[in-house]
């Protein structure tokens, strides 16, 4: 079951900052999230849904996240278009500092279907507006990665699978979205 024009592919932070953070970048729960985020905009492309490409900018940081250092860019292994929607944020989820809201309710969507970087972070806060602003969500989990949470305090360090199923489970099981995989999304 299809819904061109009413889908909107939100790629949440795909973007060159992570990808400096090496040693991080190397933990990364799922070594295939750039090609699974890949098949997911090859698709709705096909589909003629709306692809909105949001990143994540902290000025004046100094960090990796600062535009000013050139990494607040969509990673080289995607190729947004000029005419697809992109958004820069400033906040974790891709709402509350940018209008993309306006922009998806302008183009008809009704349905939003989540990928990117930060599986427990900008795409479970994102999700979780979604839903509260009244978007049928569709989290796809193995389109999205983490990394572990390394033990603070006495506390136990986190696996990154161990964050992506937590987060899968409880966006499922509290009503913010319908679980899916790549695969699901591109064979339907």
């Amino acid at each position: 079951m299809t819904h061109a024009g009413t889908t909107a592919l939100l790629v949440i932070d795909a973007q060159e900052s992570f990808r400096q953070r090496t040693q991080e970048w190397a933990q990364t729960a799922n070594p295939r999230v750039l090609e699974n985020i890949a098949r997911l905009v090859d698709r709705a492309r096909v589909l003629g849904e709306t692809v909105a490409w949001v990143t994540h900018s902290e000025p004046g940081s100094g960090g990796v996240f600062d535009p000013a250092q050139g990494f607040v860019r969509v990673v080289s292994d995607l190729d947004p278009l000029p005419t697809e929607m992109a958004v820069t944020k400033t906040s974790v989820n891709a709402f509350t500092s940018t209008d993309l809201e306006e922009r998806l309710r302008d183009a008809g969507v009704t349905r939003v279907v989540i990928c990117g970087i930060r599986t427990d972070q900008c795409c479970e806060t994102t999700a979780r507006v979604a839903a509260d602003l009244g978007f049928d969500v569709v989290f796809v989990t193995d389109a999205t990665t983490t990394s572990p949470i390394e033990a603070d305090g006495g506390l136990a360090a986190v696996s990154g699978e161990d964050i992506m199923r937590r987060t899968e489970a409880i966006l499922a099981a509290r009503g913010f979205a319908t679980i899916s995989s790549t695969e699901r999304l591109v064979e339907s």
